[in-house]
C-alpha cells in the first residue's frame, strides 16, 4: 500500500502496511505465518497485500523449516511471522541452521509495549538478542509513530541488505506494538493520516528508491596457480553445496580439473556428482575406495583444493589425516571449513570466479591426464562395477541399495532431499555419479534431523516431482509438517526407509554394549505409517519389492499433486551386519598394483 492509498484503519494498519511493501519493492515474495494475537497487525497486512504470498503454518518450528526450504530453492528472504513469547523460541532450531548453512531468513517477531514487559502480562518473554550470535543482526523497532515512517522504511531497507550481504543468513526485526491488534478503524488518525500525507505531498515516491539488492558474484581473485601446478598428485575435494546456479558451479570446477589435470571427488550432496557430463573427472566412489588400505596409499595426494566443507565420509577424513597435503579451501563466506586442524590455506571467494579469468591465466595445462588421475578412475570404476554386482544380487530390502536405485531410477533434475544421519551417508558411499542434474537438498549446516519435513516441504513448494529420502525417526522428529499439507502446492514423495529406530547407531561402537545400547541409543519405535499417514490426510503405500519402488519412482507417480508416503521396512541389525561385512569392505580383495 503506497501512503497515497486506501486510508489504512489505525496506526498499527499503517506501520505493518509500510513495513511489508518496503520489503515487496526490496523482492520479498513469500511470508510464513504463524497465528497469534500480537502479530496480529502483520499477518493482516501481509494477507491483504495484492504481491504477497502468505503463507499460514499452526506450528511455529515447521513453519521456519518450511521456510529455510523456501529460501533455499529461491536463494531470496523469505519473512517468518510469529506473536510474542515462546512462539519465537520454537523458531531457534531453523535459524541455527539457516546461519550456518547461509540462509535468508527474515524473523519478524511481534512483541508487547516495553510497559508490558516483565510485569506478568502475560504472553511476554525477553525477545532481545534471542538468537544470540545465530542472528546476523538483530533490531527492534521503535513504538509506531506517524511521523516516524521514513525511519521504518530505511531500517527495514538496511536489516533486508543484512540479511542477504556480506554474509547471507537470518535477522531478527522484534516489532513492539500496543492494542488494537485488530485493523478497528480509528478516526482520530485516520484524519490526522490524511491531512499529513497532504502536508507531506507523499505519494509513490515515498518508495521510489527502493530496489532489489543486486547478486553479488564473487570477485576476481588471485589463485596461486602455481602452486598448484607444482603438484602432480592433487585432487579437488567438492562438499555439500547449493549454488544459485548449479551448472555454472559444475563449470568452473570443470575448468579448475581440467587446467590441473585433477580428479574431483565429489560428495552427493554437491551437483558436481550429478553433472558427469559437465565434469568428466568426477569420483563418486571415494569412500569405499579409501576404505581399502591399498587403494588409500595409492591415491595418497600432496595436494588438495577443498570447495567448501568436507563431504561426510569418514575414509576420506582419515586418509586426509594420515597424509597430510597442502590443503586450499575456497569459500566465499570465510568459515573455517577444517575440522581436521591440518596444514590449510583460506581463500575467501567462490569458485565461480574461475569462468571470469582469462585464458591466459590457465598457461601450462598438462597435456592428457595424469597415471595419477587414470588410477582414480581406473579404482572408480572397480567400485561402481562391484557395487553394480554387489546390489544385483540383493533381494531383500536393504537401505544402501535403496540410495542407488533412486539414483538409478529419478528423472533428470529432480530436487531431491537427503535427511540427515544413515540416509546421507548411505547416499554419498553408493550413488553414481551420472548426467543427470539432479539438484540436492539437505540441511547439513548443523547436521540435525530437526525439520526434515518441513524443509523438503518448502523446497517442494510450487515445484514438481520433488522427492525426500529420509529415516523413520527424522520423520517423526517432525511430524508437524504434514499440517503444512493444505498450504502446499506442488508434489512431493517422501522415501520413508523405516528400521524401527536409529540405525546410525548400529554403525558406531556404543552398538557393543546392549543393555544400553537398543532402549537409550536405537530408541526402537513401533508407530504405524499408514494410521499416521491417514490421520494427516496424506496418500500413504507400502513397497515390499524393489520393482515396487521403481514403479513409484515412474515420472508420472512423481507429478501427482500432493504429499504421499512411500514406506520401506527395513531389518536394522541386518542392514548395519550387511554394510560391514559386504559393503564396505567391498574393495579388500580386488587391488591389483
Amino acid at each position: 500500500m503506497a501512503l497515497a492509498g486506501p486510508v489504512p484503519s489505525n496506526l498499527n494498519s499503517l506501520w505493518s502496511s509500510i513495513l511489508f511493501e518496503t520489503l515487496f519493492r526490496l523482492g520479498l515474495r513469500q511470508v510464513v505465518v504463524c497465528p497469534g494475537s500480537r502479530s496480529g497487525p502483520l499477518a493482516v497486512a501481509v494477507a491483504e497485500h495484492p504481491h504477497l504470498e502468505a503463507i499460514p503454518i499452526l506450528d511455529e518450528r515447521s513453519a521456519a523449516f518450511f521456510a529455510l526450504g523456501l529460501a533455499r530453492q529461491s536463494h531470496t528472504p523469505v519473512a517468518l511471522i510469529c506473536t510474542s513469547g515462546t512462539a519465537a523460541a520454537n523458531f531457534y532450531p531453523a535459524v541455527i541452521e539457516a546461519s550456518v548453512s547461509h540462509v535468508p531468513l527474515l524473523i519478524l517477531t511481534g512483541d508487547r509495549p516495553p510497559e508490558l514487559r516483565f510485569c506478568h502480562a502475560g504472553q511476554a518473554i525477553d525477545q532481545t538478542q534471542l538468537y544470540g550470535g545465530y542472528s546476523r543482526c538483530f533490531r527492534e523497532l521503535a513504538l509506531p509513530e506517524l511521523n516516524q515512517c521514513g525511519y521504518l522504511r530505511q531500517t527495514i531497507q538496511q536489516l533486508w541488505h543484512r540479511c542477504l550481504s556480506p554474509d547471507p543468513g537470518p535477522v531478527q526485526i522484534n516489532i513492539p506494538l500496543r492494542d488494537p491488534l485488530a485493523p478497528l478503524p480509528d478516526p482520530e488518525f485516520q484524519a490526522t493520516f490524511q491531512e499529513w500525507v497532504a502536508a507531506k505531498s507523499w505519494g509513490e515516491t515515498f518508495y521510489q528508491h527502493l530496489a532489489p539488492h543486486p547478486r553479488v558474484s564473487p570477485s576476481s581473485f588471485l589463485f596461486p596457480w602455481r602452486d598448484w601446478q607444482a603438484h602432480g598428485r592433487g585432487v579437488i575435494i567438492a562438499g555439500p553445496a547449493q549454488p544459485p546456479v548449479p551448472l555454472d558451479y559444475c563449470r568452473a570446477i570443470a575448468q579448475l580439473s581440467a587446467a590441473l589435470g585433477w580428479p574431483v571427488l565429489a560428495d552427493v550432496l554437491s551437483p558436481c556428482r550429478h553433472h558427469q557430463d559437465v565434469i568428466p573427472t568426477v569420483i563418486s566412489g571415494y569412500d569405499l575406495l579409501l576404505r581399502d588400505s591399498s587403494w588409500a596409499d595409492r591415491l595418497a595426494p600432496t595436494a588438495v583444493i577443498q570447495l567448501g566443507e568436507l563431504p561426510t565420509s569418514k575414509p576420506l577424513r582419515a586418509w586426509l589425516s594420515e597424509f597430510q597435503p597442502q590443503r586450499w579451501i575456497i569459500d566465499p563466506y570465510g568459515d573455517n571449513y577444517d575440522p581436521l586442524h591440518g596444514p590449510s590455506i583460506p581463500l575467501q571467494t567462490g569458485v565461480e570466479a574461475l569462468l571470469r579469468l582469462d585464458s591466459v591465466t590457465l598457461e601450462d595445462q598438462p597435456a592428457g591426464w595424469s597415471d595419477y588421475l587414470e588410477d582414480w578412475l581406473r579404482g572408480d570404476r572397480q567400485v561402481q562395477e562391484q557395487l553394480d554386482h554387489l546390489f544385483a544380487e540383493t533381494d531383500w530390502l536393504w537401505e544402501p541399495k535403496i540410495a542407488w536405485t533412486l539414483a538409478k531410477m529419478l528423472p533428470p533434475q529432480t530436487p531431491l532431499f537427503i535427511a540427515s544421519s544413515m540416509p546421507v551417508r548411505d547416499a554419498e558411499t553408493v550413488w553414481p555419479a551420472n548426467d543427470h542434474h539432479i539438484q540436492p537438498w539437505f540441511n547439513r549446516g548443523a547436521n540435525g534431523i530437526d525439520g526434515t519435513l518441513s524443509t523438503a516441504l518448502g523446497i517442494a513448494h510450487r515445484h514438481t516431482a520433488a522427492v525426500l529420502l529420509t529415516g523413520d525417526l527424522a520423520c517423526l522428529h517432525d511430524t508437524n509438517g504434514f499440517l503444512i499439507a493444505p498450504q502446499f502446492q506442488g508434489s512431493l514423495t517422501i522415501v520413508l526407509v523405516n528400521n524401527h529406530g536409529g540405525g546410525i547407531f548400529g554403525m558406531l561402537p556404543i552398538a557393543q554394549f546392549d543393555p544400553p545400547f537398543e532402549t537409550y541409543f536405537a530408541t526402537p519405535q513401533s508407530v504405524s505409517f499408514a494410521t499416521l499417514a491417514a490421520a494427516y490426510g496424506i496418500h500413504y503405500q507400502s513397497l515390499h519389492t524393489w520393482p515396487d519402488l521403481e514403479k513409484a519412482l515412474e515420472i508420472h507417480e512423481l507429478n501427482r499433486p500432493g504429499i504421499r508416503l512411500l514406506e520401506l521396512t527395513c531389518d536394522r541389525q541386518r542392514d548395519a551386519h550387511n554394510r560391514k561385512t559386504r559393503l564396505y569392505p567391498l574393495l579388500s580383495n580386488s587391488f591389483h598394483s
